[in-house]
């Protein structure tokens, strides 16, 4: 289909929504300022207090999540998320910085789709968003 992408899925529609949950601003703006070259919108949380609340209120087409962050961890957020009806269906890509631990395991039985290890750079992250986005299209789709 010409025009259409995991960034604008219907054309001339508005682009998907990407929730980047991260307490490094850093980190949120390098993302986020890469997405929106490729074309997502994206808003932004501090920490997972704020995410969960902003997944509700905002309904975000795909949630972007560090597992690392202060008050409440990113695997108790995504169980959060999985557990509420609202935001259940929100596909999750989670972010963990310890490449050789269990934590990739333990996002995925948290609820995460997807986890990717840090350090990787946006075009990394923009393709694992990109083709979740498509898998769960898809997926409705049928």
């Amino acid at each position: 289909m010409s025009g259409v992408s995991a960034a604008r899925p219907h054309p001339g529609g508005p682009p998907a929504t990407v929730l980047i949950v991260d307490d490094a601003a850093d980190a949120r703006s390098l993302y986020g300022e890469y997405l929106e070259f490729c074309g997502f919108r994206v808003i932004s949380a501090i920490d997972t207090l704020q995410g969960t609340s902003m997944a509700q209120l905002h309904m975000p087409d795909i949630i972007l999540m560090d597992l690392a962050l202060p008050l409440m961890n990113g695997w108790e957020a995504i169980r959060q998320l999985r557990a509420n009806p609202r935001t259940r269906g929100i596909p999750v890509v989670a972010v963990s910085a310890h490449a050789g631990s269990d934590e990739p395991a333990r996002a995925r039985e948290a609820g995460a789709d997807v986890c990717l290890t840090k350090p990787c750079v946006p075009s990394q992250v923009a393709r694992a968003i990109s083709a979740l986005l498509t898998w769960h299209r898809l997926r409705i789709a049928q």
